[in-house]
Protein backbone atom coordinates (compact mmCIF):
# COMPACT_ATOMS: atom_id res chain seq x y z
CA UNK A 1 0.00 0.00 0.00
CA UNK A 2 2.52 2.03 0.63
CA UNK A 3 4.44 1.48 -2.63
CA UNK A 4 1.25 2.21 -4.10
CA UNK A 5 1.18 5.48 -2.59
CA UNK A 6 4.46 7.11 -3.43
CA UNK A 7 2.86 6.27 -7.09
CA UNK A 8 0.33 8.40 -6.58
CA UNK A 9 2.17 11.13 -5.07
CA UNK A 10 4.85 10.95 -8.06
CA UNK A 11 1.97 11.21 -10.75
CA UNK A 12 0.53 14.17 -9.19
CA UNK A 13 3.54 15.74 -9.01
CA UNK A 14 3.66 15.35 -12.78
CA UNK A 15 0.24 17.50 -13.10
CA UNK A 16 1.97 20.14 -10.42
CA UNK A 17 4.57 20.71 -13.39
CA UNK A 18 2.51 20.70 -16.51
CA UNK A 19 0.84 24.07 -16.15
CA UNK A 20 4.04 25.48 -14.97
CA UNK A 21 5.87 25.28 -18.34
CA UNK A 22 2.29 25.96 -20.51
CA UNK A 23 2.36 29.71 -19.96
CA UNK A 24 5.97 30.76 -20.61
CA UNK A 25 5.70 28.43 -23.97
CA UNK A 26 2.51 29.80 -25.02
CA UNK A 27 3.27 33.47 -24.64
CA UNK A 28 4.67 34.13 -27.60
CA UNK A 29 2.26 33.20 -30.12
CA UNK A 30 -0.48 34.76 -27.46
CA UNK A 31 0.91 37.96 -27.27
CA UNK A 32 1.10 38.48 -30.54
CA UNK A 33 -2.50 37.23 -31.01
CA UNK A 34 -3.49 39.15 -28.52
CA UNK A 35 -1.22 42.01 -29.77
CA UNK A 36 -0.11 42.88 -25.81
CA UNK A 37 2.92 44.17 -24.82
CA UNK A 38 5.47 41.32 -24.33
CA UNK A 39 5.59 42.20 -20.72
CA UNK A 40 2.21 41.83 -20.10
CA UNK A 41 2.72 38.27 -18.95
CA UNK A 42 3.89 39.73 -15.40
CA UNK A 43 0.16 40.21 -14.86
CA UNK A 44 -0.82 36.37 -15.27
CA UNK A 45 2.01 35.06 -13.60
CA UNK A 46 2.01 37.59 -11.05
CA UNK A 47 -1.17 37.04 -10.24
CA UNK A 48 -0.65 32.99 -10.28
CA UNK A 49 2.49 33.31 -7.90
CA UNK A 50 0.62 35.67 -5.60
CA UNK A 51 -1.78 32.57 -4.88
CA UNK A 52 0.86 30.17 -4.82
CA UNK A 53 2.73 32.73 -1.73
CA UNK A 54 -0.83 32.79 0.29
CA UNK A 55 -1.65 29.29 0.22
CA UNK A 56 2.07 28.08 0.83
CA UNK A 57 2.25 30.52 3.75
CA UNK A 58 -1.41 28.66 4.66
CA UNK A 59 -0.01 24.98 3.62
CA UNK A 60 0.76 23.80 7.46
CA UNK A 61 -2.34 25.22 8.76
CA UNK A 62 -4.92 23.57 5.92
CA UNK A 63 -2.74 20.14 6.08
CA UNK A 64 -3.21 20.36 9.96
CA UNK A 65 -7.17 20.66 9.53
CA UNK A 66 -8.20 19.00 6.19
CA UNK A 67 -5.19 16.28 6.42
CA UNK A 68 -2.94 15.86 3.19
CA UNK A 69 -5.09 13.37 1.04
CA UNK A 70 -8.15 15.98 0.69
CA UNK A 71 -5.79 19.23 0.26
CA UNK A 72 -3.93 17.48 -2.68
CA UNK A 73 -7.38 16.53 -4.05
CA UNK A 74 -9.13 19.81 -3.81
CA UNK A 75 -5.69 21.87 -5.16
CA UNK A 76 -5.37 19.43 -7.76
CA UNK A 77 -8.95 20.02 -9.28
CA UNK A 78 -8.53 23.97 -8.71
CA UNK A 79 -5.55 23.46 -11.15
CA UNK A 80 -7.86 22.01 -13.54
CA UNK A 81 -10.64 24.37 -13.93
CA UNK A 82 -7.62 27.33 -14.41
CA UNK A 83 -6.68 25.30 -17.17
CA UNK A 84 -9.43 24.71 -18.91
CA UNK A 85 -10.28 28.19 -18.31
CA UNK A 86 -7.17 29.27 -19.93
CA UNK A 87 -7.92 27.11 -22.81
CA UNK A 88 -11.24 29.48 -23.19
CA UNK A 89 -9.56 32.71 -22.98
CA UNK A 90 -9.73 35.26 -25.48
CA UNK A 91 -7.96 38.46 -23.41
CA UNK A 92 -5.88 39.03 -20.85
CA UNK A 93 -8.44 40.05 -18.21
CA UNK A 94 -9.63 36.13 -18.43
CA UNK A 95 -6.08 34.69 -18.29
CA UNK A 96 -5.58 36.76 -15.40
CA UNK A 97 -8.73 35.54 -13.66
CA UNK A 98 -7.81 31.62 -13.98
CA UNK A 99 -4.31 32.56 -13.16
CA UNK A 100 -5.71 32.76 -9.59
CA UNK A 101 -7.27 29.04 -8.66
CA UNK A 102 -3.95 27.72 -10.28
CA UNK A 103 -1.78 29.36 -8.51
CA UNK A 104 -3.81 28.49 -5.39
CA UNK A 105 -3.58 25.06 -6.15
CA UNK A 106 -0.31 24.62 -7.30
CA UNK A 107 1.07 26.15 -4.37
CA UNK A 108 -0.70 24.07 -1.95
CA UNK A 109 0.33 20.49 -4.01
CA UNK A 110 3.77 21.51 -4.12
CA UNK A 111 4.15 22.40 -0.32
CA UNK A 112 2.13 19.67 1.05
CA UNK A 113 3.71 16.93 -1.08
CA UNK A 114 7.23 17.87 -0.26
CA UNK A 115 6.69 18.39 3.38
CA UNK A 116 5.13 14.85 3.58
CA UNK A 117 7.71 13.15 1.46
CA UNK A 118 10.69 15.15 3.36
CA UNK A 119 9.53 13.49 6.57
CA UNK A 120 8.33 10.06 5.64
CA UNK A 121 10.58 9.05 2.84
CA UNK A 122 14.31 9.00 1.69
CA UNK A 123 16.43 11.76 -0.57
CA UNK A 124 15.98 9.67 -3.22
CA UNK A 125 12.18 9.89 -3.19
CA UNK A 126 12.39 13.75 -2.90
CA UNK A 127 14.49 13.55 -5.84
CA UNK A 128 11.90 11.45 -7.33
CA UNK A 129 9.39 13.42 -6.58
CA UNK A 130 10.81 16.64 -8.17
CA UNK A 131 11.85 14.60 -11.33
CA UNK A 132 8.14 14.03 -11.56
CA UNK A 133 7.86 17.44 -11.79
CA UNK A 134 10.69 17.43 -14.56
CA UNK A 135 8.66 14.95 -16.79
CA UNK A 136 5.43 17.32 -16.15
CA UNK A 137 6.53 20.57 -17.43
CA UNK A 138 8.92 18.73 -20.08
CA UNK A 139 5.78 16.81 -21.04
CA UNK A 140 3.64 20.24 -21.38
CA UNK A 141 5.81 22.12 -23.82
CA UNK A 142 6.31 19.39 -26.19
CA UNK A 143 2.52 18.85 -26.97
CA UNK A 144 2.48 22.89 -26.88
CA UNK A 145 4.95 23.11 -29.75
CA UNK A 146 2.34 20.86 -31.58
CA UNK A 147 -0.37 22.94 -31.12
CA UNK A 148 1.67 25.80 -32.16
CA UNK A 149 2.90 24.72 -35.14
CA UNK A 150 -0.59 23.98 -35.96
CA UNK A 151 -1.83 27.86 -36.77
CA UNK A 152 -0.44 29.01 -33.63
CA UNK A 153 -3.77 27.03 -31.70
CA UNK A 154 -2.04 27.85 -28.19
CA UNK A 155 -5.90 27.35 -26.83
CA UNK A 156 -5.18 23.85 -28.22
CA UNK A 157 -2.79 22.68 -26.44
CA UNK A 158 -4.47 23.87 -23.21
CA UNK A 159 -7.56 21.79 -23.98
CA UNK A 160 -5.10 18.86 -24.37
CA UNK A 161 -3.20 19.50 -21.08
CA UNK A 162 -6.69 20.13 -19.21
CA UNK A 163 -7.42 16.33 -19.59
CA UNK A 164 -4.90 14.94 -18.10
CA UNK A 165 -5.53 17.07 -15.15
CA UNK A 166 -8.81 16.34 -14.95
CA UNK A 167 -7.43 12.57 -15.06
CA UNK A 168 -5.10 13.45 -12.18
CA UNK A 169 -8.25 15.07 -10.07
CA UNK A 170 -9.77 11.82 -10.60
CA UNK A 171 -7.25 9.56 -9.21
CA UNK A 172 -6.72 11.82 -6.19
CA UNK A 173 -9.81 11.97 -4.69
CA UNK A 174 -9.99 7.88 -5.44
CA UNK A 175 -7.26 7.11 -3.91
CA UNK A 176 -8.03 8.98 -0.33
CA UNK A 177 -8.85 5.85 1.36
CA UNK A 178 -5.41 4.44 0.24
CA UNK A 179 -3.51 7.61 1.80
CA UNK A 180 -5.52 6.51 4.88
CA UNK A 181 -4.42 3.05 5.13
CA UNK A 182 -0.80 4.15 5.19
CA UNK A 183 0.54 4.64 8.62
CA UNK A 184 3.20 7.53 7.80
CA UNK A 185 0.37 10.02 7.69
CA UNK A 186 -0.79 9.71 11.41
CA UNK A 187 3.12 9.71 12.30
CA UNK A 188 3.39 12.78 10.10
CA UNK A 189 0.56 14.70 11.74
CA UNK A 190 1.26 14.03 15.25
CA UNK A 191 4.98 15.08 14.54
CA UNK A 192 3.79 18.59 12.85
CA UNK A 193 3.78 21.69 14.95
CA UNK A 194 2.50 25.53 13.22
CA UNK A 195 4.91 27.54 14.29
CA UNK A 196 5.06 31.36 13.52
CA UNK A 197 7.27 33.24 10.42
CA UNK A 198 9.25 35.77 12.79
CA UNK A 199 10.27 32.04 15.00
CA UNK A 200 11.95 30.68 11.79
CA UNK A 201 13.54 33.85 10.46
CA UNK A 202 15.43 33.71 13.98
CA UNK A 203 17.25 30.97 12.59
CA UNK A 204 20.62 31.48 11.25
CA UNK A 205 20.52 28.42 8.91
CA UNK A 206 16.81 29.31 7.94
CA UNK A 207 18.14 32.48 6.41
CA UNK A 208 20.51 31.28 4.19
CA UNK A 209 18.67 28.31 3.19
CA UNK A 210 15.60 31.07 2.31
CA UNK A 211 17.93 33.33 0.04
CA UNK A 212 19.38 29.73 -1.89
CA UNK A 213 15.87 29.11 -2.72
CA UNK A 214 15.59 32.41 -3.76
CA UNK A 215 18.89 32.64 -6.30
CA UNK A 216 17.85 29.17 -7.34
CA UNK A 217 13.89 29.51 -7.77
CA UNK A 218 14.89 33.21 -10.11
CA UNK A 219 17.19 30.89 -12.21
CA UNK A 220 14.54 28.71 -12.88
CA UNK A 221 11.29 30.46 -13.20
CA UNK A 222 13.41 33.03 -16.11
CA UNK A 223 13.66 30.18 -17.77
CA UNK A 224 10.48 28.81 -17.49
CA UNK A 225 8.80 32.02 -17.85
CA UNK A 226 11.34 33.48 -20.87
CA UNK A 227 13.30 30.89 -22.07
CA UNK A 228 11.43 30.49 -25.04
CA UNK A 229 10.79 34.47 -25.80
CA UNK A 230 14.71 34.78 -25.72
CA UNK A 231 14.93 32.12 -28.29
CA UNK A 232 12.74 33.69 -30.45
CA UNK A 233 13.93 37.32 -29.91
CA UNK A 234 17.70 36.91 -29.20
CA UNK A 235 18.64 33.89 -31.37
CA UNK A 236 15.90 34.34 -34.32
CA UNK A 237 13.43 31.20 -33.90
CA UNK A 238 9.95 30.63 -34.65
CA UNK A 239 7.67 30.60 -31.45
CA UNK A 240 7.11 26.35 -32.48
CA UNK A 241 11.23 25.71 -33.08
CA UNK A 242 11.29 28.02 -30.04
CA UNK A 243 9.10 25.33 -27.89
CA UNK A 244 10.87 22.63 -29.34
CA UNK A 245 14.23 23.71 -28.20
CA UNK A 246 13.26 24.64 -24.53
CA UNK A 247 12.00 21.03 -24.04
CA UNK A 248 15.94 20.63 -23.30
CA UNK A 249 15.35 22.56 -20.61
CA UNK A 250 12.76 21.04 -18.52
CA UNK A 251 14.50 18.02 -20.21
CA UNK A 252 17.71 18.76 -18.55
CA UNK A 253 15.93 19.24 -15.75
CA UNK A 254 14.33 16.11 -15.09
CA UNK A 255 17.50 14.59 -16.11
CA UNK A 256 19.43 16.14 -13.14
CA UNK A 257 16.55 15.14 -10.56
CA UNK A 258 16.69 11.38 -11.49
CA UNK A 259 20.48 11.50 -11.44
CA UNK A 260 19.97 12.81 -8.38
CA UNK A 261 17.90 10.23 -6.74
CA UNK A 262 20.40 7.75 -8.11
CA UNK A 263 23.41 8.54 -6.77
CA UNK A 264 22.16 10.83 -3.41
CA UNK A 265 22.32 7.87 -1.41
CA UNK A 266 25.91 7.30 -2.00
CA UNK A 267 26.73 11.38 -2.58
CA UNK A 268 25.99 13.46 0.24
CA UNK A 269 23.45 16.05 -0.92
CA UNK A 270 24.86 19.20 -0.06
CA UNK A 271 28.02 17.83 -2.47
CA UNK A 272 24.92 17.37 -5.36
CA UNK A 273 23.87 20.90 -4.97
CA UNK A 274 27.27 22.39 -4.89
CA UNK A 275 28.08 20.20 -8.55
CA UNK A 276 25.09 21.47 -9.84
CA UNK A 277 25.84 24.80 -8.85
CA UNK A 278 28.92 25.21 -10.56
CA UNK A 279 27.25 23.01 -13.81
CA UNK A 280 24.82 26.22 -13.92
CA UNK A 281 27.70 28.80 -13.63
CA UNK A 282 29.03 26.71 -16.94
CA UNK A 283 25.88 26.23 -18.75
CA UNK A 284 25.14 30.31 -18.15
CA UNK A 285 28.23 31.52 -20.01
CA UNK A 286 26.79 29.36 -23.01
CA UNK A 287 23.52 30.99 -23.43
CA UNK A 288 25.58 34.14 -24.36
CA UNK A 289 26.70 32.30 -27.60
CA UNK A 290 24.44 34.17 -30.82
CA UNK A 291 24.41 30.37 -31.75
CA UNK A 292 20.66 28.99 -31.00
CA UNK A 293 22.30 25.52 -30.67
CA UNK A 294 24.93 26.32 -27.99
CA UNK A 295 22.29 28.50 -26.21
CA UNK A 296 19.62 25.92 -25.70
CA UNK A 297 22.48 23.46 -24.64
CA UNK A 298 23.44 25.77 -21.76
CA UNK A 299 19.64 25.85 -21.40
CA UNK A 300 19.50 22.19 -20.88
CA UNK A 301 23.08 22.33 -18.76
CA UNK A 302 20.87 25.00 -16.68
CA UNK A 303 18.09 22.83 -15.78
CA UNK A 304 20.32 19.61 -15.52
CA UNK A 305 22.57 21.47 -12.80
CA UNK A 306 19.99 23.29 -11.03
CA UNK A 307 17.03 20.96 -11.07
CA UNK A 308 18.95 19.10 -7.81
CA UNK A 309 18.81 21.86 -5.74
CA UNK A 310 15.54 22.15 -4.57
CA UNK A 311 14.79 18.75 -3.74
CA UNK A 312 17.98 18.61 -2.14
CA UNK A 313 17.57 21.17 0.18
CA UNK A 314 14.16 20.20 1.23
CA UNK A 315 15.30 17.08 1.99
CA UNK A 316 17.89 18.95 4.33
CA UNK A 317 15.08 20.87 5.78
CA UNK A 318 14.35 18.32 8.77
CA UNK A 319 17.81 17.93 9.31
CA UNK A 320 18.65 21.32 9.45
CA UNK A 321 15.34 22.43 11.48
CA UNK A 322 13.80 19.40 12.95
CA UNK A 323 10.93 17.40 12.30
CA UNK A 324 8.46 18.91 14.34
CA UNK A 325 8.79 22.35 12.60
CA UNK A 326 9.84 21.23 9.55
CA UNK A 327 6.49 21.32 7.49
CA UNK A 328 5.90 25.08 8.97
CA UNK A 329 9.43 26.08 7.54
CA UNK A 330 8.96 23.55 4.20
CA UNK A 331 5.57 26.15 3.62
CA UNK A 332 7.63 28.71 4.87
CA UNK A 333 10.62 28.04 1.81
CA UNK A 334 7.53 27.45 -0.27
CA UNK A 335 5.82 30.88 -0.18
CA UNK A 336 9.67 32.63 -0.72
CA UNK A 337 10.54 30.50 -3.47
CA UNK A 338 7.39 31.76 -5.81
CA UNK A 339 7.86 35.01 -4.10
CA UNK A 340 10.86 34.63 -6.67
CA UNK A 341 8.94 32.88 -9.32
CA UNK A 342 6.65 35.90 -8.98
CA UNK A 343 9.82 38.65 -8.59
CA UNK A 344 12.31 37.31 -11.14
CA UNK A 345 10.32 36.91 -14.73
CA UNK A 346 8.51 40.89 -13.79
CA UNK A 347 12.04 41.96 -13.45
CA UNK A 348 12.89 40.60 -16.17
CA UNK A 349 10.25 41.23 -18.78
CA UNK A 350 10.67 45.08 -17.23
CA UNK A 351 14.19 44.90 -18.18
CA UNK A 352 14.02 42.95 -21.65
CA UNK A 353 11.02 45.18 -22.08
CA UNK A 354 13.61 47.97 -21.84
CA UNK A 355 16.55 46.25 -22.89
CA UNK A 356 15.80 43.45 -25.11
CA UNK A 357 15.83 39.54 -23.94
CA UNK A 358 19.61 39.56 -24.92
CA UNK A 359 20.14 40.60 -21.10
CA UNK A 360 19.47 37.09 -20.48
CA UNK A 361 22.41 35.84 -19.65
CA UNK A 362 23.58 39.10 -17.45
CA UNK A 363 19.99 38.37 -15.08
CA UNK A 364 21.09 34.92 -14.67
CA UNK A 365 24.47 35.51 -13.66
CA UNK A 366 23.48 37.63 -11.11
CA UNK A 367 21.19 35.09 -9.98
CA UNK A 368 23.79 32.50 -9.69
CA UNK A 369 25.73 34.89 -7.58
CA UNK A 370 23.16 35.33 -5.41
CA UNK A 371 22.56 31.42 -5.13
CA UNK A 372 26.35 30.14 -4.80
CA UNK A 373 27.25 32.85 -1.87
CA UNK A 374 24.28 31.71 -0.03
CA UNK A 375 25.04 27.85 -0.01
CA UNK A 376 28.41 29.26 0.75
CA UNK A 377 27.04 30.62 4.32
CA UNK A 378 24.74 27.43 4.39
CA UNK A 379 27.57 25.14 4.25
CA UNK A 380 29.87 26.73 7.19
CA UNK A 381 26.40 27.01 9.33
CA UNK A 382 25.81 23.17 8.86
CA UNK A 383 28.46 22.16 10.01
CA UNK A 384 27.62 23.80 13.55
CA UNK A 385 23.93 21.87 13.44
CA UNK A 386 23.26 18.24 14.76
CA UNK A 387 21.61 16.66 12.50
CA UNK A 388 18.31 15.27 13.74
CA UNK A 389 17.06 12.70 11.03
CA UNK A 390 18.84 10.95 8.45
CA UNK A 391 17.19 9.04 5.47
Amino acid sequence: MATLLVIIIFVTYIGLGIPDSLFGTAWPAIYTEMDLPISYSNFVTGLMYLGTIISSLLSARLTKKLGTPLVVAISTALTAVAIFGFSCSHNIIMLCLFSIPLGLGAGAIDNVLNSYVALNYKATHVNFLHCSYGVGVTLSPFLMSFALKNSNDWQGGYRTMFLFQLALTLMCFLSIPVWKKVKEQKAEEEETKVVSISHLLKIPIARSSLVIYFGSCAIESVCLAWGSTFLVNSKGLTPDKAAQMITFYFLGMTIGRLLSGIIVNKIKPKTIIVVGELIVFIAIIMTFSKNYLIASAGLFLIGLGNGPVFPNMTHLTPVHMGRDISQSFIGLQGAISYCSILLSPITFGILAERFTTDIFSIFQIIAFVITAISTFVMLKQSKQTQPTVEK
